[in-house]
């Protein structure tokens, strides 16, 4: 799976479940930790959880095991590492306080991901 189709299946797994405020980020040239993040607000931590969890079946589903998954102990920031993409689900006073966004799209690009771009 090549890395726009990798991210199109995180941003519909989130989106499947109602992901709130997804933004996408391309980190290629700025980190060597991953080539894309993407970002979304889940509205309480069983939200936060049920997102999560679905970017985990899905990339299952589609032969990607992801590489880990963190923070399902408290469910108000979850990770998970699909090697090239990493998806960060987050309670968004947990989001605005750590502000990935800024800290990741300084000088680049950070612009949202239309729910109707491919």
């Amino acid at each position: 799976m090549n890395l726009d189709e990798l991210t199109r299946l995180a941003v519909d797994a989130l989106e499947d479940v109602k992901a709130v405020d997804l933004r996408v980020i391309d980190v290629r040239g700025k980190t060597a930790i991953t080539d894309v993040m993407v970002i979304a607000s889940g509205t309480s931590d069983r939200h936060v959880k049920a997102l999560a969890d679905n970017v985990v079946i899905k990339a299952k589903e589609q032969g990607v095991q992801p590489l880990g998954v963190e923070g399902q102990n408290t469910n108000e920031w979850v990770l998970v590492d699909l090697n090239d993409v990493v998806v960060h689900v987050m309670l968004p006073e947990v989001r605005d306080f750590y502000n990935l966004e800024k800290l990741w799209a300084e000088g680049g690009s950070g612009d949202p991901l239309a729910a109707d771009q491919e």
